[in-house]
Formats: structure tokens, C-alpha cells, sequence
């Protein structure tokens, strides 16, 4: 049963929050209208609880991260006995710990082929810092250092440091603070619902690599270094690439012999059905960017698998790489990660998601299909979008503020108990990997009502011309 936090504890907590707390990438105003964040105190399994007493479904998994579920005791015993162990050194000295080594080894075997190598990082914005100094300092140590340029793509997220938020293509945030920096360049995304509507997908996938190969020779192939994507575009919206567009960008990038960084922060560790969302596309990136769900967000941590092909060359010319954090390979976070690999392997929840959960929810979804404000319901794996529209069979959006439906549609899912999060007019959700078929029914029933509550709300906006 949810309990309530008493309410005097309450209110002071909301009023600390307003004097004090900046939450992360939040309408400061806003907060301080709504006299403070909600407060979540509790959470097992898929379930989170707030300080009023409410229970609800968390289909996001906290934020894209606890693929494990809440409340796994063994993880909290593995971080109090690496505390009372070893509970910090750092590896600047000639010196590394053992859990960071062993865990380490781990992922290189996770990753396969030429990922040979760990580096590891506090969150998935420096792993793509990290993935980008590196980059341009393999190309520097082969003799051709006027290979900077990064290629990402727009809308795509990246992270929030400002190398994240350049190499992200989100306008937003480039907004803030004069970003892009220098050397980083943009092309489409491969977003079929959005940017390809009606199109036929195999031209559409076409045109969409044709835009890198495009931007490589309008740059000059031997001036870039590396294209970086994610496998499936997270934060921006789900966007789950046609049949063949990575395959056919990796062939674009071997052809021009430049390096290839998969961000794999959100769909590592079993998100799409498969250890690495690469394995699933079939290609072999020369860098890869991970997080969230290495440690399922019990503690910080994140890492970058690098290609044997890049440290030899490292290890050749010699010299430091003068780059890392005071908490890179701490030994308490890699414990838990360690640990929370094996849990995955133990209750097999990469197989469960490809072979069970992932399609018991794409199923499900279908279930959206005739609702009226529904365009389109998609799924890999356990990764889900909602498309919200103004008009059935097209793409036309309500009017108002941008993702103004999406946001309206959010807010009463989770009035009804389910966390999901709105990114501008559809609804995402990625729950953790041990969600039960009768907990997927309920996710997608609790959007079909959300759905149906909001729509004469929504229909009183003005229809997209």
C-alpha cells in the first residue's frame, strides 16, 4: 500500500525545493507557480510512489535507465560492501581497481568484435565528450589532423555538456549558449512519420543516407572525422530508422574511410532486444557511447567501447590522453554495474525483450490503430512512440504551442497513474525490461484513455491548415 508522506514534512520539502533546488532541464518559473516538483519517495519493481501516496507505472524507467526495475536489494549489498572495501581511487596515477578492470573486460565482451577496449565516464553526455576528443585525436595521431568535423543529425540528443548539446541537433538547446561549437554539422534525421510522410520508405531511407553522403562531399571527406548517431533516436522522439539505413550509412562511412560512433546511452543493455542497438542493425561502429542502463541508474556511470584499430594507434605514438574525470572507473559504480550485468544474464531480459516483452508490446500498441487522434503507435524491442495528430491518416498536428498536444496527453496519463513523457506532439515510453504483459496492458490502455478524456480539449484548438 502507498503511504503519504506527512503533510507538514511535505510542504516544507516543496518550499525547499522552490528556495533551493534547480531540478534539471526545467521552466524555473513554472516550478515556482506550482509551488514546488512532485515528490517521488519510493519505487519497486516498475512502480513509483510520491510523497501524496500515488502509485504509478513507470513506463519511462525512471529516465531511460532502469532497465533492472527498482528495488533490486543485491545492488544496494554489492555498493555497501565495495564502500566498506574500497569506496574510491581514481585511475589518473598508473593505478586502477578492480571492479573497474573486471567490469571492463565485461563489456568488451558484451560489445564483440574490435571493441576491445573501456573508457569509462560518469553520464552519457561525457561519453559523447569523450567520444568526440577522441575522435579528432586518433585522426590527429595518423597524420591528418585537419579531420575535425563531426556529422550528427537534427533532433538527435547527444547530452547536455557543450559538446553534448552541439553535437545534438536539438535548436533548442542550441539556442542556449551559442552552440553549435565549431566542426560539428547536422543532416536529417531518418524520421519516416515526420520528414517522410507517404513517401515510399526505401527511397525515403535513400534520400536519408544520400544527406550524409552529401554533407561529407560538400565538406570534404578528408576534413571529417566521424558521424555519430543513435541507433534509435531517443529523446528525439522514438525515431526508429528504415529497414536498411544504418547498413547503407555504414557503407557511406567505410567507402570514406571515416569513424563511426554509436550513442548507445539509451538503447544499451538489452533497450531494443539485444545487448547494443548496433548488434541489431548489424553494423560495427569504431566508437561507442554508453550509460543509463549499464548500472539500470542505481549510481552514475558510463563508458565509451573503443575499436582495437584506434588504441593501437594510441598506444604506438605514446603520450597521455589528456582526458578524464576524477570518478572515471569508480569503483563502487563499476561493483554495481558489474552486478547488474549479471542480473540481466541471469534472468535473461535481453532475450525476454526480444523475444516476449518487446513483441507482446508492439501487439498491444496495435490496439491504438483506430483511435482517432492516434497517427501512428511504433515499437522496437521495449522503445515505444505515440504520434498524436489533428486529422486521421495524415500528419497534421493540433495547432498552439509546439507539442502542446503531446504535453496535454501527458499530463493525464499520468493523473490516471502512468508515467510517460511527451516530446513535442506524441508520447514516448521505454519501461523497464522486467514489465509484465499485464503491466504493458495497462500502459497501453491508460494512453487510449488519456487519449479519449483529451481530445475534445484538443479539438478546440484550431486544426493545422
Amino acid at each position: 500500500m502507498a503511504t503519504k508522506m506527512p503533510t507538514a514534512e511535505l510542504t516544507e520539502l516543496r518550499r525547499l525545493d522552490v528556495a533551493h533546488h534547480l531540478p534539471a532541464q526545467s521552466d524555473y518559473k513554472l516550478q515556482r507557480e506550482l509551488g514546488g516538483s512532485r515528490m517521488i519517495v519510493h519505487a519497486d519493481g516498475c512502480t513509483i510512489r510520491d510523497a501524496e501516496g500515488h502509485e504509478i507505472l513507470d513506463a519511462m524507467s525512471g529516465l531511460w535507465c532502469v532497465n533492472v526495475g527498482y528495488g533490486r536489494k543485491e545492488l544496494a549489498d554489492v555498493a555497501y560492501a565495495q564502500m566498506q572495501e574500497l569506496p574510491f581511487y581514481n585511475t589518473f596515477f598508473k593505478t586502477a581497481t578492480a571492479p573497474a578492470v573486471r567490469l571492463a573486460a565485461k563489456l568488451a565482451g558484451k560489445l564483440g568484435g574490435d571493441l576491445t577496449h573501456i573508457f569509462f565516464n560518469n553520464s552519457g553526455s561525457e561519453a559523447n565528450d569523450t567520444a568526440l576528443r577522441l575522435a579528432r585525436y586518433y585522426w590527429a595521431l595518423k597524420g591528418q589532423p585537419e579531420r575535425k568535423v563531426i556529422i550528427s543529425r537534427w533532433n538527435a540528443y547527444h547530452g547536455s555538456t557543450v559538446a553534448g548539446a552541439s553535437l545534438g541537433g536539438m535548436k533548442m538547446m542550441h539556442a542556449q549558449g551559442d552552440l553549435p561549437i565549431p566542426g560539428i554539422v547536422h543532416v536529417m534525421q531518418p524520421y519516416t512519420f515526420g520528414d517522410g510522410f507517404g513517401e515510399d520508405p526505401a527511397k525515403f531511407c535513400a534520400r536519408a543516407v544520400k544527406a550524409i553522403e552529401d554533407k561529407i562531399l560538400e565538406i570534404g571527406p578528408e576534413k571529417v572525422a566521424a558521424f555519430i548517431g543513435e541507433p534509435v533516436q531517443g529523446a528525439g522522439g522514438v525515431i526508429i530508422p528504415p529497414e536498411g539505413y544504418w547498413t547503407q550509412v555504414d557503407a557511406v562511412l567505410k567507402k570514406y574511410g571515416i569513424l563511426l560512433i554509436q550513442d548507445e546511452v539509451i538503447c544499451g543493455f538489452g533497450r531494443l532486444g539485444s545487448w547494443f542497438g548496433f548488434q541489431h542493425y548489424g553494423v560495427k561502429p569504431d566508437i561507442v557511447s554508453m550509460a543509463k542502463g549499464l548500472s539500470s541508474g542505481y549510481l552514475p556511470i558510463a563508458a565509451n567501447g573503443v575499436s582495437s584499430k584506434i588504441v593501437d594507434v594510441l598506444r604506438e605514438h605514446g603520450g597521455d590522453f589528456v582526458h578524464g574525470y576524477t570518478y572515471s572507473g569508480h569503483p563502487t559504480s563499476a561493483a554495481v554495474a558489474l552486478r547488474n550485468l549479471e542480473i540481466i544474464e541471469r534472468e535473461q531480459l535481453v532475450e525476454r525483450c526480444h523475444d516476449d516483452a518487446g513483441p507482446y508490446l508492439a501487439k498491444a500498441l496495435r490496439r491504438l490503430d483506430n483511435h482517432p487522434l492516434v497517427g501512428e503507435a511504433r515499437s522496437l524491442g521495449l522503445i515505444g512512440a505515440v504520434e498524436i495528430v489533428a486529422r486521421k491518416g495524415t500528419n497534421e498536428r493540433f495547432t498552439g504551442k509546439e507539442g502542446n498536444s503531446g504535453w496535454v496527453v501527458r499530463d493525464a496519463c499520468i493523473r490516471n497513474g502512468l508515467m510517460v513523457r511527451a516530446i513535442r506532439d506524441s508520447l514516448v515510453f521505454s519501461p523497464p525490461l522486467i514489465i509484465t504483459h499485464a503491466e504493458i496492458d495497462r500502459l497501453v490502455d491508460t494512453i487510449a484513455k488519456a487519449l479519449t478524456d483529451c481530445e475534445a480539449q484538443l479539438r478546440a484548438l484550431p486544426a493545422a491548415a
